[in-house]
């Protein structure tokens, strides 16, 4: 027997090496799938919406191209079943407060792109925590101060609507476009955050982009449910900062501007928080929100 013992030995040495290399390649390879499904974007329409074709609808509805359609049985955090122009779910109307003030937005010399650094001033104010639906604009229709538009959807961004069109809505709703300084100072805030919730993160759970030819979905013909990426928050609460629709905006030398990028976007440069395009009219991608003073200017 005791010729045996040393190929004994060996073999169970051999088994042994076998057994860690293929413990240690099984724990390999669990990491990398933990990593990727860590890297891994999660679907884009948060719980209880669910996906169809490009849009984010709520459970009991169907889609139509890309219209949501039927009685919601369950809406998103923050939204509410709305009856009219149709069923569906519509953001509740919910401001922001800040503070205003004076600060410097600043750029690091990769991200500039045109831009130079400036002083944003403004007395505190509030800001719509999204953009303005169409139930919110069909009450101004209602009271004979707004147009009617072709839109149904109670929780859609109102599109289509001209600088003055927007500026009128805010004055029956008690405010005002907000100021180029005042929509910066909420979507870049002091740290000239590149994106409403931060430096990083581009995804298509964070904006509504990419929307018509991708990379989020295709075929989209106009915006998604207001509201409808609470991730893609601002650390004040802010949604829609980034994507969905561009927002309108009256500038220092009282030109109106869009700001935002919208479900058209694809490159980050649309969809930064500074970003910024001149439009003449309505467009289909062109929404807005609206500001409303809270105190006196700031010195």
């Amino acid at each position: 027997m005791a010729g045996h013992t040393g190929p004994v030995k060996r073999s169970v040495a051999l088994i042994s090496l076998g057994s860690a290399i293929a413990i240690a390649g099984a724990a390999a390879a669990l990491v990398v799938r933990l990593a990727l499904e860590e890297r891994s974007d999660p679907a884009r329409c948060s719980e209880p919406l669910v996906a169809i074709g490009p849009r984010c609808c709520a459970k009991g509805q169907g889609a139509k191209s890309d219209h949501c359609a039927g009685v919601p049985t369950q809406c998103g955090a923050g939204m509410h079943l709305a009856q009219a122009p149709e069923p569906g779910c519509a953001a509740d109307e919910r401001r922001i407060p800040y503070p205003g003030g004076r600060q410097k937005l600043f750029f690091a010399d990769w991200e500039e792109q045109g831009e130079t650094a400036r002083e944003l001033r403004s007395g505190a104010f509030e800001l719509d925590w999204t953009e303005v639906t169409i139930e919110r604009w069909r009450a101004c229709v209602d009271a004979e101060m707004c147009r009617a538009v072709r839109e149904t959807e109670p929780g859609r961004p109102v599109t289509g609507i001209n600088a003055e069109e927007a500026a009128r809505f805010c004055l029956f709703a008690g405010g005002r476009l907000p100021t180029g300084d005042e929509w910066l100072m909420a979507a870049a805030g002091a740290s000239a955050r590149r994106f409403p919730w931060g430096p990083t993160g581009l995804v298509c759970r964070r904006a509504v982009f990419g929307l018509v030819d991708g990379p989020c979905a295709d075929g989209a013909t106009g915006p998604e449910l207001a509201g409808s990426r609470p991730d893609g928050a601002s650390p004040e609460g802010a949604l829609d900062l980034s994507g969905n629709v561009a927002e309108w905006t009256r500038e220092r030398d009282g030109r109106h501007v869009a700001r935002g990028g919208s479900f058209h976007s694809k490159a980050a440069a649309e969809l930064k928080s500074w970003s910024a395009v001149d439009v003449r009219g309505g467009s289909p991608d062109v929404g807005f929100r609206c500001a409303y003073d809270a105190g006196p200017a700031r010195r």
